[in-house]
């Protein structure tokens, strides 16, 4: 005879961990599912190791999703804050980085103990290296078979992540559920992932693969300035890995390097204090030193800096600040940070969670259509989202 739970919780991420946590709180019985060793994966591997896990400036403008609405109700109110309070309660040690990041500053395993030592309190059991086959909807909730017997479930949740980093164990399992049940998607594709260039432009850029440089970068009204990190494939770093949501197959995208620098300016000063030395000598002093020969070299710049009238300056530092790139793709699901799109929000209520359409079935996490920023954006989504729904089943 299969046991039953008033809440059946399929992964135990971030998301899945803190339905728990919340709905064992409320009394309810829980039991969460995931097919993996050990809980947390994604936790364990991000920010460095060290877990970003919140930002301080989380908004709903900080994600995308085709309804921009449908994360408020979930993020105000389950705040930083109030995580932040869980971790200092927990006396994990944390640091603040840029842009509001915040850090666990030993490891993020600490942030996985913690939810576990939650999740004990609040009676949430754990069952891991535990596959589903089937799951089929009842009279009074759902019937699930699985490695370990059928299980009964009052209410089933879905925190099963989307498709990124596949070796951590993602399936985009939540999406064959959803077609199971008649739930729409939006279109699904890498996000926060290094995008690839054509060999052609590769070979011209492969002198300047490793260099990292501050940079904004721009596609369409959306632009993001931080690092960004020249490779073999093509280009990664902060700004690259934000830009790249909303980059799309053929597009292009505007770089303007050292965007807090005013090129023309330093190079006209630099003329003025010695106008002997080489153009690529005085670019030198405001980028990288590959990178100041790759424009002196592809602008034909051999000269001195007195040979530069004052035109030849303010072009070459409009090519730095104004250079347009057409990525040939991304390196893909293997190397990206998050899902785009997945379960259509239409389909779902924002303050629960649950389908509109199937009582007592919800979607929480990355599976839904509701992507973040890089900078903790993402696991804020994943407590807010799961917190919402453990308040609801």
């Amino acid at each position: 005879m299969a046991r039953r739970y008033d809440v059946v919780i399929l992964g135990a991420g971030a998301a899945g961990m803190m339905c728990a946590i919340r709905a064992g709180q409320r009394g309810r019985s829980v039991l969460v599912l995931d097919h993996a060793r050990a809980p947390g994966e994604k936790i364990r591997i991000s920010g460095g190791g060290r877990c970003n896990f919140t930002n301080l400036h989380t908004a709903p403008q900080n994600y995308l999703s085709s309804n921009r609405h449908f994360a408020k109700s979930a993020l105000a109110r389950y705040t930083p804050r109030d995580f932040l309070d869980l971790v200092e309660r927990h006396n994990i040690p944390w640091h603040e980085k840029t842009l509001g990041q915040l850090f666990c500053d030993d490891s993020a395993k600490d942030i996985i103990r913690m939810l576990l030592a939650e999740m004990e309190a609040a009676r949430a059991d754990l069952k891991l290296q535990t596959t589903v086959a089937s799951v089929a909807k009842t009279l009074d909730g759902f019937q699930l078979e699985t490695s370990i017997g059928p299980v009964g479930a009052a209410s089933l949740v879905v925190a099963t992540g989307g498709k990124s980093i596949p070796k951590m164990g993602s399936t985009g399992f939540a999406y064959e559920i959803a077609g199971q049940f008649g739930i729409g998607l939006v279109e699904t594709r890498p996000g926060l992932v290094p995008l690839t260039l054509d060999p052609n432009t590769l070979q011209k850029l492969a002198p300047l693969s490793g260099i990292a440089v501050p940079a904004e970068l721009r596609h369409g009204k959306t632009s993001f300035r931080e690092a960004l990190l020249f490779t073999h494939r093509g280009l990664s770093g902060p700004a690259v890995l934000q830009i790249s949501s909303y980059w799309r197959e053929g597009d292009e995208i505007r770089l303007a390097l050292e965007p807090d620098v005013d090129i023309a300016a330093g190079l006209k000063l630099a003329r003025k204090a010695n106008g002997r030395q080489s153009v690529q000598t005085a670019l030198a002093a405001i980028l990288p030193k590959r990178l100041a020969q790759f424009f002196a070299e592809s602008q034909s710049l051999g000269g001195t800096l007195a040979d530069l009238p004052d035109r030849a300056i303010d072009k070459l530092a409009g090519v730095i600040g104004g250079w347009t790139i057409r990525p040939a793709g991304s390196e893909g699901y293997r190397t990206a940070e998050v899902t785009l799109g997945g379960i259509d929000t239409s389909a779902l209520d924002s303050r629960s969670m649950q389908a509109r359409a199937v009582p007592r079935l919800y979607f929480i996490g990355e599976c839904v259509d509701v992507t973040g920023w890089l900078g903790g954006y993402n696991f804020q989504w994943a407590w807010a989202s799961g917190y919402a729904c453990g308040d609801a089943v």
